[in-house]
């Protein structure tokens, strides 16, 4: 079939970059979109195909989680559409309505993490590492005793370091957004 996607086609490698870096945010814009989680695998699928069809009109000078986001949009109305037949389908402008404000949560949510990892760069080694150990450590207690701290100590050193992070990543997001 000519419009499968092929390793050896022109921009194969780039589009699967850019679309798997890119997934997990059209997952949740798309499942924003739709009832059911199976819905939202059907329509990935989707939109894979159709990003992948389409390929050759997307500038790489543009933003592809933004365009993306569109082909996600229309696929997953269309996809709603052809459910038409359910008693439980919105009208056509309230998910209208619902997509546009998920693609601006979408979008955002993109931003943020994208500040969150400039942030945690300017962290020190140390306290970068205890982040990343407070996430993979299930209980609290245990990484006290790693580092040689008690819980509550540990509780307020970890509630200044997110403070940190959220002041950074507000100031690197208004900074973005005077640029």
């Amino acid at each position: 079939m000519p419009d499968q996607p092929h390793s050896d086609a022109p921009g194969y490698e780039l589009f699967v970059g850019l679309l798997t870096r890119h997934e997990a945010a059209l997952r949740r814009f798309v499942r924003t979109l739709l009832p059911a989680w199976g819905d939202v695998d059907e329509v990935m699928q989707r939109v894979a195909l159709a990003a992948w069809k389409k390929f050759n009109q997307f500038d790489p000078a543009t933003e592809f989680l933004h365009w993306a986001l569109v082909i996600a949009r229309y696929e997953a109305l269309a996809f709603r559409r052809a459910m038409g037949r359910d008693r439980l389908v919105f009208s056509e402008d309230f998910l209208e309505q619902l997509a546009e404000e998920a693609e601006n949560e979408t979008e955002l949510a993109s931003r943020e993490e994208l500040a969150l990892e400039t942030c945690m760069a300017k962290l020190p080694p140390a306290r970068r590492e205890l982040v990343l150990k407070a996430y993979s450590i299930p209980d609290q207690r245990d990484l006290a005793a790693a580092i040689g701290k008690s819980p509550a100590a540990l509780y307020m050193l970890l509630s200044r370091i997110r403070q940190e992070l959220a002041t950074c990543i507000e100031r690197t997001l208004k900074e973005e957004a005077a640029l």
